[in-house]
């Protein structure tokens, strides 16, 4: 058990949150890099080089630089064992983001020096605000021309609602950019613009106190700028309170340069001090200890098609407590079945590892012969135990989807279906009739494109899709009156899903009251359950 108990201990799991080119990617390489798990970072945008970055499997995202999917990525540091779950920043993605924090015990926020905070930065940092998680911020691109720094700070606790305390200070930005000055150990640490896609580069350390040393090596009006920014923190920023940042009331914040990989390691190294070892999460009422418990886990998240050679669909899962070991057998809680995991594999975008252990707070991959879907629980047979669900954000976007060679039809209904069981898409069918007129429902529109790209690419049937009107969709939780004799208004549209449910279309939001009204004991919800 002692041995199980230091495994688990040394597990750091974290997502990487943040908007469309933060450098979220760069700054994971930049991590793989000094875990040794890589070494040469790929050109993110594959413009300099051929390379794609490491977390980027998919053609459509090697194509279009954009991260589509989740990646997990494992490399050990220090000591520690450290799961990096890699998130789109696409704010069409962001329910793929949402289920991935929901596997995080911590998320680290990119924020652009130069942009500040941005759309999609605020509809994630409402989910981490939800689940109540650390959130550590990195304020990137410092070797650009940036924004004032005290405006940056304000910005974030302002538009995130969140206290900040700088735990490193930024001299300069841009071409004057000199380095940084680390409030903890009150040391100057200079910057130097290191190699792409290395690690190696030289820095120096300089006491605060030594004023001379510190002056020669950024010049005397930003050695004075730097004195009177630190009098200004030390009187206005929040108390480092170790407490509030796992409570995930207090972000620490830190500056640096992933592209030129100055800042990342100081980073690296202050947040795997001040996260947490795997956290322990809700069942039936009950905490279930990492260490206490065996072996236990949840789906967030299915992929098809990682492997076009063997087409076969991975269910994502996040050990919750305990050890898994190769070859022992598991309840799959939904369906009440003991089963064996087939081949469990630790996933490096779209390299695989097969494993023979791995314990809470790791993320393993399984082939999934169509029985897991999200949200759903795995355990020891003896044990009862499940996790909540996964809610579903719901679709704000709706088009028919038609095949164009109609004798493809097997392949259509098992792609659309394939993908929509990974949670990228929703698929409803017309109350009454089937399989044969199909509606999608996406997030953001991107979502869309990415539909039809991979049913070309991976299942090979063309698709016309055919936008419509309805913008809000409701689930119905309860009701007295059977689902064809509900009165509703003139844009409403009846639907199920996938599990038979039945749902309702409305394109204007003041229908949904209307129904509401005109329907005795009928109760809606804007969530539905994964």
């Amino acid at each position: 058990m002692s041995n199980i108990a230091e495994e688990i201990n040394k597990r750091r799991t974290f997502a990487i949150i943040s908007h469309p080119d933060a450098g979220k990617t760069t700054l994971t390489e930049k991590f793989l890099l000094y875990g040794g798990a890589i070494n040469l970072a790929g050109s993110v945008k594959g413009k300099a080089t051929a390379r794609h970055a490491v977390s980027d499997w998919m053609e459509i995202e090697k194509e279009r630089g954009i991260s589509v999917t989740s990646s997990v990525l494992q490399f050990n540091y220090g000591g520690y064992c450290i799961n990096i779950l890699d998130t789109p920043g696409h704010q069409d993605f962001s329910e793929d983001t949402y289920r991935t924090l929901m596997a995080a015990d911590s998320a680290v926020m990119v924020i652009d020096g130069a942009k500040g905070v941005e759309p999609q930065t605020r509809k994630l940092f409402k989910v981490c605000g939800m689940r109540g998680i650390p959130i550590f911020t990195f304020i990137n691109k410092m070797d650009r021309d940036a924004n004032d720094t005290f405006e940056l700070l304000d910005e974030i606790e302002k538009e995130l609602g969140i206290a900040t305390c700088p735990v490193n200070w930024p001299i300069g930005c841009g071409k004057s950019f000199k380095g940084v000055y680390d409030r903890h150990k009150q040391t100057v640490i200079t910057y130097s613009d290191t190699e792409k896609g290395t690690k190696e580069g030289e820095t120096t350390v300089i006491p605060i106190s030594d004023e001379a040393a510190v002056e020669e090596a950024v010049g005397t009006e930003r050695k004075q700028v730097l004195f009177d920014e630190i009098e200004l923190l030390d009187g206005a920023s929040a108390e480092y309170d170790l407490d509030a940042i796992r409570r995930g009331k207090l972000t620490p914040v830190f500056f640096g340069s992933a592209l030129t990989n100055f800042g990342v390691e100081i980073f690296l190294q202050y947040f795997l001090q001040m996260t947490t070892t795997p956290l322990a999460r809700m069942s039936n009422d009950e905490l279930i200890d990492p260490v206490k418990n065996d072996f236990s886990a949840f789906v967030f998240k299915i992929q098809a098609n990682m492997n076009k050679a063997h087409r076969d669909r991975i269910a994502f899962m996040r050990i919750c407590s305990g050890k898994y070991e190769a070859d022992m057998d598991v309840k799959h809680v939904q369906s009440g079945k003991v089963m064996r995991l087939s081949r469990p594999q630790q996933i490096m975008a779209d390299e695989r590892k097969i494993l023979d252990e791995a314990y809470a707070g790791d993320i393993i991959g399984v082939f999934d012969p169509g029985i897991f879907s999200i949200g759903d629980t795995i355990c020891t047979p003896k044990a009862d135990i499940r996790y909540e669900g996964i809610p579903t954000f719901a679709p704000e976007h709706f088009a028919r989807v038609r095949q164009i060679d109609t004798m493809k039809r097997k392949q259509f209904v098992k792609g659309i279906t394939q993908i929509a069981q990974e949670g990228a898409i929703q698929i409803f069918q017309e109350f009454n009739t089937g399989m044969e007129e199909i509606i999608v429902g996406v997030v953001g529109v991107l979502q869309f494109e990415v539909l039809k790209y991979r049913l070309e690419n991976e299942y090979n049937v063309d698709i016309k899709l055919e936008p419509l009107p309805y913008e809000h969709i409701r689930w119905i939780v309860s009701s007295e009156t059977e689902l064809d004799k509900i009165v509703g208004t003139s844009d409403m549209k009846k639907i199920k899903d996938l599990k038979d449910r039945p749902l309702l279309l409305f394109i204007n939001e003041w229908s949904v009251g209307m129904t509401l009204d005109r329907n005795k004991g009928l109760e809606l919800s804007e969530f539905g359950t994964a």
